[in-house]
This record gives structure tokens, sequence and C-alpha cells, in this order.
């Protein structure tokens, strides 16, 4: 009997122990509640890290397209000012505008500007006479007005140059001028003045969601999408009530942003603002950008996390209910909101499509400035080459008049021999401008540079039995082989014989040495006993010259940096010690070359 109560006891305490390992009840449910707040936590912790790096990088996206347009426009504004410089120096040297202020004659003057401004893109032409009055102008109602005391006529007459003026307009806005001085006989007879539209620059900056305007040296705003700002410094113009315009449209966009960095405030909200250097005069552009697409990318992206994490808290709760109408309604939640979230990806994927499309229409824009600019380089550079051809035509058609006067036809003949090689050498310049665009080495060909040095001084000779100078010429006695285009060589060693003989003008016993040496490369060395030159920096830059007007452009060693760049080589210069400057051309050599050598 005493077994019974043993066993009784035993397994009467069994369901005790079993029922104190149990959790007490509702455990699981804090549990299920304490794991939702932990993965919300986790949420939005994700959301705002993710606000913070977004806002941060597409708010440098956004400043990098703003920095884009402010190059394009930059270069389309200097490419206007570029384009109407050149105008008063053709227009200073034109025989028939000289004539007219010479005899005082001006019925056809006007006529003759006319057929200019609409080749030449300016807002409009005007002629002046010495005392400042409009004899000629393709705006009819200024014939007559006298100019005398203003800045564009006042400052072209005290100097050789072209002279760029800025006029404040009564009404707003500023006038835009290039003045040059017209001589005649060592003596002032007018001036030319081209005013240059740049508003039409204004008009195309209006068509965009910025605020654009562009500032003198003194901090004055010269050019301006609103037209209120014209005339006064930013802080005032900042300050005023501006017009319904581009400006307003950003302040809409940016009210409720709050999150990017402030880079300037207008009336009391936060716009990004971008100013660029204008390389002309002190000149500088300031844009204001808006942050619409920024916000709206950003809210798309934000969207797709929270989307995903509800989508994930909806799982969790369709697991944890495990009824069959809560799993349906979570699907049917998910397909939904899963085709929102796809138009949401089309549309921004239709947006982010547009702007590359817009950057991409900017570049090539941008790209076609660029060679519209270095077309009308090369058609300097052309011009510039024809000029040496031309004197020396005219030196021979001068020397075969006197001949056949004198009854010596066999030598005339010789002369015009050597006219016609003139007019195939400029055939031959002409043609260089495929080559000039295509920049390669497929017309490239063995030549001799000892014959390029004799081919040139024959070309040089008109011009130096006319000149007391004594020309050492020092070349090797086996063929000094380079692979190129003999005539280009030639080229670079007429402009570099020019430039010494120039620079020997006012020296009493004139010398130049011609010293052509094959090692490693080939060096041509060219050199002369002239006063040296003075900056050393500037002397292979464009229109560069230290000549008086009328002798060059500055154009001559420009192009022979260029051309022997092209060759594979490089073109220095440097002072002698004992005095003179030194031009050095340093070119690869042809193994054959190399081998004749040894």
């Amino acid at each position: 009997m005493s077994r019974t109560p043993r066993s009784a006891t035993g397994s009467g305490d069994a369901p005790d122990k079993v029922r104190s390992r149990r959790p007490p009840r509702g455990w699981g449910r804090w549990i299920w509640r304490l794991s939702v707040i932990a993965f919300c936590s986790l949420g939005v912790a994700v959301i705002y890290f993710t606000n913070q790096f977004l806002t941060e990088r597409f708010t440098e996206s956004t400043r990098n397209r703003a920095e884009v347009r402010a190059t394009l426009y930059i270069g389309n504004l200097m490419s206007e000012l570029q384009r109407n410089s050149i105008v008063p120096q053709l227009l200073a040297r034109d025989p028939e505008l000289i004539k007219a202020l010479e005899q005082q004659e001006y019925p056809l003057s006007t006529q003759r500007l006319l057929s200019f401004v609409d080749e030449i893109g300016a807002a409009s032409l005007m002629l002046l006479d010495k005392d400042g009055r409009a004899v000629a102008a393709t705006d009819r109602g200024r014939l007559g007005e006298n100019h005398r005391a203003e800045a564009y006529f006042v400052n072209a007459m005290r100097t050789n140059g072209t002279v760029f003026t800025a006029t404040p307009l009564e009404g707003g806005g500023t006038s835009f001028t290039y003045s040059r001085r017209l001589d005649s006989a060592g003596s002032s007879v007018g001036v030319i003045a081209v005013e240059v539209d740049l508003q039409k620059l204004e008009r195309g900056w209006a068509g965009i969601s910025d605020a654009v305007f562009v500032t003198d040296s003194e901090g004055k705003i010269i050019l301006s999408t609103e037209p209120r700002w014209r005339g006064v410094d930013e802080v005032t113009a900042l300050q005023r009530q501006s017009a319904p315009s581009a400006i307003d449209r950003a302040i809409r966009a940016t009210q409720d942003w709050t999150a990017l960095p402030v880079d300037a405030y207008l009336q009391g909200e936060a716009v990004m603002r971008l100013e660029t250097r204008i390389p002309f005069q002190g000149w500088r552009m300031v844009s204001f950008t808006t942050y619409a697409s920024v916000r709206e990318k950003v809210n798309g992206v934000l969207a797709l996390e929270i989307m995903g994490f509800a989508i994930l808290l909806a799982l969790g709760i369709w697991v944890s209910s495990r009824k069959t109408a809560s799993r349906l309604v979570f699907f049917q939640r998910e397909s939904a909101d899963l085709r929102k979230l796809n138009l949401r990806l089309q549309r921004e994927i239709a947006e982010r499509e547009k702007v590359e499309k817009t950057l991409q229409v900017a570049e090539q824009t941008l790209e076609q400035s660029s060679k519209l600019a270095a077309l009308g380089e090369m058609s300097a550079a052309v011009s510039h080459e024809l000029n040496q051809p031309l004197a020396a035509m005219k030196t021979y058609l001068a020397g075969a008049r006197l001949l056949l006067q004198r009854k010596r036809p066999e030598e005339a003949l010789s002369s015009f021999q050597r006219i016609d090689d003139l007019i195939e050498r400029m055939g031959a310049i002409t043609r260089q401008l495929k080559s000039y665009a295509r920049k390669g080495a497929d017309a490239f060909a063995p030549v001799d540079a000892r014959e390029a040095v004799s081919s040139a001084l024959a070309m040089m000779e008109p011009q130096l039995k006319t000149q007391a100078v004594n020309i050492t010429r020092i070349l090797p006695a086996y063929p000094a082989m380079i692979m190129g285009d003999r005539l280009r060589l030639e080229q670079v060693i007429i402009n570099l014989l020019r430039n010494a003989l120039d620079a020997t003008k006012q020296v009493k016993d004139r010398k130049i040495d011609i010293i052509l040496a094959v090692g490693d490369s080939l060096v041509l060395t060219v050199r002369d006993n002239g006063p040296g030159i003075e900056d050393l920096n500037a002397l292979f830059e464009p229109f560069y010259t230290t000549k008086l007007p009328g002798d060059g452009v500055g154009l001559g060693l420009a192009i022979s940096s260029g051309i022997v760049s092209d060759l594979g080589g490089r073109l220095t210069a440097h002072n002698a010690p004992d005095g003179g400057a030194v031009f050095e051309v340093q070119l690869p050599i042809l193994k054959t070359t190399v081998a004749a050598a040894e």
C-alpha cells in the first residue's frame, strides 16, 4: 500500500513541471509588437539616410547640369563678341568708306553698310566722320547725330586698335559697341562703329527655367533675363520686386525644400546660385537654378523604399494572421501597390531619358560652337599664309615688266614661270583646308629637309634681294629625311625667316643663320642678331604681335607651332646669350636618315 501513494505523488508532479516551462499568456503578442516596432524603426532610419544621400547626389547632378548650361551660355556669348570684334578691323580698311570720308561724299555709304550688316549679324553699323557726325548708318534715323562726346568715338580716335565700349541706356539696358579709327595718308578721317546684338542671347536665356544675369568688372548687371535688374548690382537687384518670370518659378518650386544647402535667398526662399567667370573684361555670369527635378527624383526613390518596407510588413502580418481572407486582401493591396510603383518607375525613366536628351543637345551645340571657332581660326591662318606668295608675285611682275620694256623676253619668261609656281603653291595652300580639318598623317611622305630649306630661300629671294642682310646657311652633306608635308614645312621656314627679317630691320649689320643638324632628331635653327624676344610666354598665341599695325596680325608663329605639332615635333624659342632670338624646330627623323649618318 506504500507504493500507491508514491506513484500517485509522482504522477501528479509532472504536469506542474510542464506548465511551469510554458511562456506566460500574451508573451507572443509582445514579441510580435516589438518586432514590428524594430522593423518600423529600421525603415525610418533607412529612409532618413537614403534621403540625405540622394539629396546630396541629385543636387550635385543638378549643379553639374547648371554648370554645363553656364559653360554653353558663356561659349555663345564669347563667340558673338569675337565674331563682331573682327568687323571694325575689316571695315576700317574698306577703300570705298575711306574715300567717302576723304571726299565727304556719302550717297552710297549707307547702302554699303546695309549690304554688310546682314552678312555680319550685327545690330547696326554706323560711320562717323572725324567730327563725330553720323554720315552713314544702317539705322537711317541716326543719320546726322553727333557722337563726338561718346566713349566709343573718343577712345577710338585715341588709339590704333579696336575699342569695345559698354554704354548704359536711358530706358535700361546696355549698348555694346566695337569701334575703330579709319586712317588715310597718316591722318584720321573717321570712325566705324559696330553695335553688337547681345539682347538675342538674353531672349534665349529667358526661355529656360533659370534666372541669369551678367555683371561687368564693377559688379553692375549689363545683361539679364529680368529687365528690372539691369543697371544695378546683385544685392540691389535681389531686393527689388521681381516680375512673374523664371525666378518666381524657381521660388515656387523650392517652397517646401528644406534639406538642401542654401546658396542664395530670393524673396525669403532658397535657390541654387552658380557664379561663373567670363574671360572678357572681368565679366561674370550668375544663374539661379530650381530644385524641382531633385525633389521629384528623391521622392520617387523614397516611395520605392517605403513601398518595400510596407510590403515586408504586410507579409509579416499575413504570416501571423494565417487567414485566407486576410491573405487575399494583402495580395490585392500588394498588386495595386506594385502597379502604382511600376507607373512611377515608367514616369521617372521617361523623365530621365528626356533630361539626358536635353543634355546631349546642349553638348552637341557646344561642340558645334567650338567647330565654328576652329573654322574661323583656320580661315585666318590660310589668309595669312597667302600674303607671302602674293607679295612675291607682285615683285616678279614688276621685274617682268621692266625686262619686257628693256626687250629681254627670255628673262621675263623666267619670272612668269616663277609666278606660275607661286600660283600652284597658293592652290596647294588652299587645298590644305582638308588636312587642317582632318589633322591626320594620311598625306605625309618622306621629305628632305635640305630641299625644304632651299625652296623656302628661293621663295624669299625677291624679298632678300631688296634688303641688305647676310644669310649663313649650314646644311648636312647627306639627306635629312623626315616623314611629313614638304609644303607645310616650307611655310614654317618662311614664317621664321620673315620674323627674323622683321626683327633685324633696325640693326646695322643684319645677320641670319640657318643651321640644319641631324642627330637623334632633326633640329632646324634660325638665329638673328635682332633685339630679342620680350614676352616668351605669349609668343605663340594667336594674334599676338609686336609689329606696327599693317605689318602683321600675329598669326605666323601660332600657325607654325600648329604645323610642327602636326608633324610630330616641337617649336621652341629663346634669346641668345650674345643677343638676338633663336627659334628651334625639332622633328623626328626617318630610320634611313640615321643609317645614312652612320
